[in-house]
């Protein structure tokens, strides 16, 4: 991504953008406070942490607390959210519960693991320029208000539609999602701290069935946040659906797969064991038959 003051400036200015449109479609219906859209205050608020942690982060020229914040924020968002609209209905409870939990455990544990590297390497190069490491913080707030949309809007509904299938269907993807997400961050760190493993890549465990189950997971967490959230859209709602198809493509086509692709393949691309473990392994969703 360019470092150009211009295209610096342009990417935000098409970041907030975006977020005042996603702020518009979501308010079209739902829970107001003082005549405001709850909605509306929530694209506003995952913004404004965002630039208030910049501003320490920049000072010091640190990273270590960049993923912490934005997993913090999805939490904090629609904690807020809940007590706003109380008494919130059971769709509403189950949506928080969904993304406090996701998102406390993510943040901490990368928080944790960029203290014990030390640094993160997506951050070399931008940290020491103030304008082009706003923009990455602009960015991690679109993230959020386009992320947690979907479930924003689930909470902020006006209708109580009370417990359905659709909780239930919702809850148990993100379930298999969570649960998949957590084994494949707890095996890759169990593989890295052994000694022996230094230098080489992980293919065992959930590894041995995707390249990349972490990622896998957190798709199914907003797919089954969306479909738990599908029944309170209304109107331009819908446009929040766009949730996990934004996960997806974020982590397929921008920053997650392609990525990590290219870095694995600069190191181990001419290593036989790694090439066959490509050829064998597909890069996210699993073969339902082995071979």
């Amino acid at each position: 991504m360019s470092q150009r003051p211009l295209a610096v400036i342009v990417t935000i200015l098409a970041a907030l953008g975006v977020g005042a449109g996603l702020a518009v479609a979501g308010s079209s219906a739902g829970a107001t406070i003082g005549g405001i859209p709850l909605f509306a205050l929530a694209v506003v608020t995952a913004f404004a942490i965002q630039v208030i942690a910049y501003i320490p982060a920049v000072l010091l020229r640190t990273e270590k607390f960049f993923d912490l914040t934005g997993g913090l924020t999805f939490a904090l968002v629609a904690v807020a959210l809940l007590i706003a609209v109380a008494p919130a209905d059971v769709r509403a409870w189950v949506l928080v519960a969904m993304i406090v939990i996701w998102g406390v455990r993510l943040s901490v544990f990368l928080f944790v693991r960029v203290h014990a590297q030390g640094s993160d390497g997506r951050f070399d190069d931008i940290k020491a320029n103030p304008l082009a490491f706003l923009r990455v913080w602009i960015l991690q707030g679109l993230w959020v208000a386009v992320t947690s949309s979907a479930a924003w809007v689930g909470i902020t509904a006006r209708e109580n539609r009370g417990f359905d299938g659709w909780i239930v269907v919702g809850a148990v993807v993100w379930v298999v999602g969570l649960v998949l997400e957590i084994a494949a961050d707890a095996q890759k760190a169990a593989f890295r701290r052994d000694p022996v493993n230094t230098g080489r890549f992980i293919a065992s465990g959930v590894w041995s069935w995707s390249r990349h189950p972490n990622y896998l997971g957190e798709i199914l967490v907003w797919v089954g946040v969306a479909v738990v959230a599908l029944p309170a859209a209304t109107g331009w709602q819908w446009v929040t659906l766009i949730s996990p198809i934004f996960v997806v493509l974020l982590l397929t086509r921008v920053s997650g797969i392609p990525l990590l692709e290219k870095r694995a393949d600069d190191r181990w691309g001419d290593d036989p064991a790694y090439r066959e473990y490509k050829k064998r392994t597909p890069v996210l969703v699993p073969r339902l038959t082995r071979g």
